[in-house]
């Protein structure tokens, strides 16, 4: 029989996968009560699956049962209460005079711990603050410093794309994403556009990336020059879609020319040169394909 894989969510747009050796009867919506890193959870199951392998690790940890309606009133109350603290707390640390930012509080199901979700620029003291929360929720407190994408993906939102945002509807681990990923597929470099809503490059800039890398191969680099008839002119833009090449050319003037002519205004040497390019690139993408795959591995 097919290994079967729940997959549960949590508050803050936390996903995690749990085996179900024994195939209880789960579907989409039921609630499960489930033991986790921070202790005893509730979370709702959002897809059950078979033969799946998740980019992030199957929890080590095990389904304990099926919620009833009493745990469901204690996750409702926790809710409501988690509110309430949340306002506290900034008040506590106004006064302390920390500098962090205080974005979510969460109960654990039995309240057993109360774990503080925060950003801060520097390293923070909170050792004092601690104390002050302890005494005043008398319970197990726990500070978890986050970054800003993360922070992002628990207050979920809408995307430019209108859309809600991918961190909180489905991505399970951040990629790195720099500028040359921008570059490759010539958007235009304008931070305003390039940015998601927590400031850093938008993940959904590695959708098509690997799609753009395998046609540029088809390609000379940009820059390359080219002779057509008696003009000398360089490459100045690609378009994949349209497949043709802009050129300039040192008369003023600028054509665009069809990917299937441009090899003929291309010398030998280029030739040559553009295969070589080719599995320059192929080694590359290997390359960071597992750079990737050891990101992964660590998260």
């Amino acid at each position: 029989m097919s290994e079967q894989l729940i997959k549960l969510a949590f508050k803050g747009n936390r996903r995690e996968y749990y085996k179900n050796p024994m195939h209880f009867p789960i579907k989409t919506d039921d609630y499960l009560i489930v033991d986790t890193d921070k202790g005893t959870d509730l979370g709702k199951v959002s897809a059950v699956t078979e033969n799946y392998e998740p980019k992030i690790s199957i929890s080590e940890f095990e389904i304990i049962r099926k919620a009833d309606s009493k745990d469901i009133e204690i996750l409702k109350k926790n809710r409501q209460d988690e509110v309430d603290i949340l306002s506290q707390s900034k008040e506590k640390i106004k006064e302390i005079g920390l500098v962090m930012k205080l974005m979510d509080v969460e109960f654990q199901l039995d309240r057993k711990k109360l774990s503080f979700y925060y950003t801060a620029e520097e390293r923070v003291d909170f050792r004092e603050l601690v104390r002050v929360l302890a005494g005043m929720f008398r319970t197990r407190i726990e500070m978890r410093q986050i970054g800003v994408r993360d922070e992002t993906k628990r207050l979920c939102g809408v995307g430019s794309c209108g859309l809600p945002l991918c961190c909180g509807a489905f991505l399970e681990s951040f990629d790195p994403v720099s500028t040359q990923v921008a570059k490759d597929q010539s958007l235009p470099m304008n931070p305003l556009k390039l940015s998601g809503q927590c400031g850093k490059l938008k993940c959904c800039l590695l959708y098509e990336h690997g799609f753009y890398l395998e046609e540029l191969k088809k390609y000379p680099p940009l820059g390359e020059p080219l002779l057509k008839e008696t003009r000398k002119g360089y490459i100045q833009k690609i378009d994949i879609f349209t497949k043709t090449v802009t050129c300039d050319f040192e008369d003023d003037t600028r054509e665009f020319i069809p990917l299937d002519e441009i090899m003929d205004y291309l010398s030998a040497a280029q030739k040559k040169g553009l295969k070589k390019l080719t599995n320059v690139l192929q080694d590359i993408m290997q390359e960071d394909a597992h750079d990737l795959k050891k990101i992964e591995d660590k998260e």
